[in-house]
């Protein structure tokens, strides 16, 4: 699984706070710490299991005895995916140094055999009991046919064969449900780190006195116990959708779901144009069994025809009226049927057998209709639209579904918007209660997630959607990065990695200062003390080359021959090898970059220019513009946008979110831009303009962007920038001259920077065409 910049940042800098801690730990008593605390918060969609897998994995690597982690989830379809994933699935490689196994399956074997680490997944219904000793808790029980003490009791004490105590590191995937009950008993267990996920820091009382401690003599600031992750990275990544369209509608429901199925289409002609892998899916969230506009339960003893129930009722909608296959239709809620009238056999119900969630995950579904049961726990990137029925539209609901529906497919936005948005149907009865959602909504993401748009739109009747369509058919030539001439030189730089032996002087380092509590002595004299250990745990060349590589440039790694035996060997982190492996990977960054190019290549799929969302009241309209007209533009923008109408060329705004894009190389991560204006300047030419182009003139990632080679015929792009005032350039630096007025068009004149100073927009604007 490869990590993204933002995500190994935030792992790293989790393992780094925890071995600088270990370092100095506080003590309860002599034999007891203080558990170091981390909370990560991040966006829905972000990756934080497998930031949290990989944080637990850099701590291994560093510490001087194998641990024990216990990985906790509040509900069993979480705990489900967080095993599978963990054990055999995409995370897997993350954790190639631990065991992972069911906390019940853990034998007293498991933890006395310190050659591996030892991850158990369970959720916290397994030990959430206060009076163990009374229980029924299994965890809590002495099991007889494996050992004489309990699984908590093995946990607490956790020595290796050696009477070396492991350490032990609690993870919980979900912070904001740590309940305090939950949290005393984790503490009984004396863990050495406690590393939550939640957007929101909220800490139990049980906790205070941890935080205290560690505030008063650790001298930590409320930053120190959160690794928090901006939204815009997440975004920019492409691992959520750019935005979320909200529709209200105080009409039938057959209306609502007959737009989001109009949507639907759109979106499954824009993923076959585009010849991408996946399909489109939508979710209907409503109640189950009751009929529509009550609370008393519907009579299920009633043929199919004449129920009311509502996931029956959408069911049949979507069928008889939209034509959906049933195959492709899912049921997964509690929906009672009596025996004489069952439901017709394609009708596919998931309502609460055992192999349930299983069974429904192996289905190629489509349309997805359930209550809240299935809420915690799925998501699906393919997901883009969303019903959300009357009675379970609270703004709480509505915030805590869209987090189902903000993944996005393939972890990349593409040139169809609709393919980047999350679309919501929210039906219902008053319109307050719309205006509530839409107020809680926006105020969460202005809090959680200010990158992604939010655009909201109210009918009474239908069809009062807030979008303008592409008036003319326009496409743009996709741009990309070539690096065909960076593989030789990263070829060279991979050979002179030697092929190290395991254990030898090359791969063995010095141990960190974290010591371990070891029983010096047996019986009556057997006493526990805190020594050193010589050495940290091993990882393979591979795991530290990779990181590395991540760091500075993962695209860089595709070039790479990581499968070579030369990075199987095992090596200590602080290594003479290891630090040669990471000196290697900053190379392979560095010629990456170096000779790679951007290119434009007609011949591919073209970005078309799509329908754009628009906010009524502030639509400004214009003559020339592929669309009716635009909203949302600041002063600059608008100014600009007035000049290039007077052109008379065929443009349109190109927007921040969800619009065209070209990609910059950088020595951090390819990053992207969007240019503010596409204009057609002729059949052949399409103009690519940037208004602030101001960050992008002083560096080398965006220099490159004045010529784009075409690699083959076709329309060819051009890119210009554009900055506010007049502007000069010395020894090649460009600055901004004090107290002129108008605009500057850079290009490059004998491969050098060159300002072309215009009194006003207008003048700018043909400046950008020529």
């Amino acid at each position: 699984m490869e990590l993204l910049p933002f995500q190994l940042a935030a792992s790293t800098q989790i393992a780094d706070r925890f071995h600088e801690y270990m370092e100095d730990p506080l003590t309860i008593t002599r034999t007891r710490i203080v558990p170091f605390y981390q909370n990560l918060s991040s966006i829905t969609g972000s990756g934080k299991t497998l930031i949290l897998a990989d944080a637990v994995e850099q701590i291994r690597s560093r510490l001087p005895i194998e641990p024990i982690v216990l990985w906790l989830s509040k509900g069993r379809v979480v705990v489900w995916q967080t095993f599978n994933n963990l054990a055999s699935g995409k995370y897997t490689d993350l954790v190639g140094g631990f065991d992972v196994k069911p906390l019940l399956d853990c034998k007293p074997t498991d933890v006395e055999d310190s050659s591996r680490g030892l991850m158990l997944v369970s959720t916290v219904g397994k030990f959430n009991q206060k009076d163990k000793e009374q229980g029924d808790r299994k965890i809590f029980q002495v099991g007889l046919d494996a050992a004489d003490k309990s699984l908590w009791e093995m946990l607490k004490g956790r020595k290796d064969a050696r009477g070396v105590r492991r350490n032990f590191i609690i993870v919980y995937d979900e912070g904001h449900n740590l309940s305090n009950q939950q949290t005393n008993l984790l503490m009984e267990l004396q863990p050495d780190a406690l590393i939550a996920a939640s957007a929101t820091l909220r800490i139990p009382p049980a906790l205070e006195k941890v935080i205290e401690r560690l505030k008063q003599d650790k001298d930590w600031r409320e930053g120190d116990f959160v690794t928090s992750v901006k939204s815009s990275k997440v975004v920019l990544s492409g691992l959520v959708k750019k935005q979320i369209m909200l529709c209200g509608y105080l009409t039938p429901m057959e209306i609502a779901i007959n737009e989001l199925i109009a949507d639907y289409k759109r979106a499954e002609t824009a993923v076959n144009r585009l010849g991408l892998d996946f399909s489109p899916k939508a979710i209907y969230v409503t109640n189950t069994n009751v009929a529509d506009g009550t609370s008393v339960k519907e009579d299920a003893a009633r043929p199919f025809k004449d129920r009311l129930a509502r996931p029956i009722l959408i069911w049949r909608h979507l069928v008889e009226s939209a034509g959906i296959d049933p195959s492709k239709i899912a049921v997964y809620c509690d929906l009672k049927f009596d025996s004489k009238f069952p439901p017709p056999p394609n009708f596919n119900l998931f309502s609460g057998g055992d192999s349930d969630y299983s069974d429904f995950m192996a289905g190629d579904f489509r349309h997805i209709i359930f209550n809240l049961s299935l809420q915690e726990g799925w998501d699906d990137p393919a997901c883009g639209f969303g019903y959300i029925d009357k009675d379970m539209g609270s703004p709480d609901q509505v915030t805590q579904i869209i987090g189902r529906v903000l993944r996005q497919p393939g972890a990349e936005h593409y040139p169809a918007a609709i393919l980047n948005t999350a679309h919501f149907y929210i039906r219902t009865d008053e319109k307050g209660v719309f205006d509530s959602i839409i107020t809680d909504v926006r105020q969460k993401l202005t809090s959680d997630a200010p990158d992604i748009s939010l655009i909201v739109s109210k009918s009474t009747h239908g069809g009062d959607r807030p979008t303008r369509p592409a008036l003319k058919h326009r496409e743009v030539p996709i741009v990309s990065i070539n690096s065909r001439d960076a593989k030789d030189p990263i070829e060279a730089i991979l050979k002179l990695i030697p092929n190290y032996k395991g254990n030898s002087e090359d791969t063995v380092g010095t141990g960190g200062r974290i010591q371990v509590l070891q029983t010096i002595g047996k019986d009556a004299d057997a006493k526990e003390e805190w020594v050193d250990f010589e050495h940290s745990n091993r990882v393979t060349a591979r795991w530290i080359f990779l990181r590395e590589l991540q760091k500075r440039h993962r695209k860089a790694a595709h070039l790479c021959d990581i499968e070579h035996p030369k990075f199987d060997v095992f090596v200590e982190y602080n290594s003479p090898a290891a630090t040669l492996i990471r000196e290697q990977a900053n190379k392979v960054a560095d010629a990456y970059i170096e000779h790679s190019v951007v290119v434009q290549n007609a011949l591919d799929d073209p970005y078309v220019v799509d329908s754009v969302f628009v906010d009524e009241a502030k639509l400004v309209k214009f003559s020339y513009a592929l669309h009716e007209g635009y909203s949302g533009m600041n002063d600059l923008e608008k100014t600009f946008a007035v000049a290039l109408d007077k052109t008379k060329k065929i443009w349109c705004r190109n927007l921040s979110q969800g619009g065209y894009e070209i990609p910059l190389l950088d020595r951090g991560s390819t990053r992207t831009f969007n240019p503010d204006f596409l204009v057609w300047a002729d059949a052949k030419h399409v103009v690519a303009i940037d208004t602030k182009g101001d960050h992008l003139i002083v560096e080398d990632a965006g220099r490159k962007l004045f010529h784009i080679d075409a690699v083959s015929p076709g329309t060819v792009l051009s890119v210009r920038l554009v900055t506010e005032g007049h502007w000069t350039v010395s020894n090649g630096m460009p600055s901004k001259l004090k107290g002129k007025s108008g605009f500057t068009v850079w290009n490059l004149k004998q491969g050098k920077l060159h300002p072309n100073p215009c009194a006003d927009a207008g003048s700018a604007a043909k400046a950008c065409l020529l």
